[in-house]
């Protein structure tokens, strides 16, 4: 059971890179698109360490994993709302001269 899960979990974690890395060069362009997914990437592994640092100290303090369960599942909540109305337009740039 669990290299089914392993092998669902990793396919369904790296489906995510492709529109995620094409939403990045839509609004930002390709000119710095490592860079910026570079960040993208960062934050997503320093969120994934919270989230494990977490779960080991609830379980610690309380026994069990719920109170970790019920802030992933407000933090996903969370993250849906704030991403909802994000504009997948190109950012227009002023082309000033110097």
């Amino acid at each position: 059971m669990s290299i089914v899960f392993g092998v669902t979990f990793g396919l369904l974690w790296l489906s995510t890179v492709p529109p995620t890395n094409g939403i990045v060069a839509q609004i930002f362009g390709t000119k710095y698109l490592s860079t910026l997914f570079g960040i993208v990437f960062l934050s997503h592994q320093v969120g994934a360490f919270i989230g494990a640092y977490l779960g080991g100290y609830f379980f610690d303090k309380f026994g069990s994993y719920d109170y970790a369960f019920y802030i992933a599942i407000a933090l996903s909540i969370f993250a849906t709302i704030v991403h909802y109305p994000i504009n997948e337009q190109p950012i227009k740039r002023s082309t000033v001269t110097i």
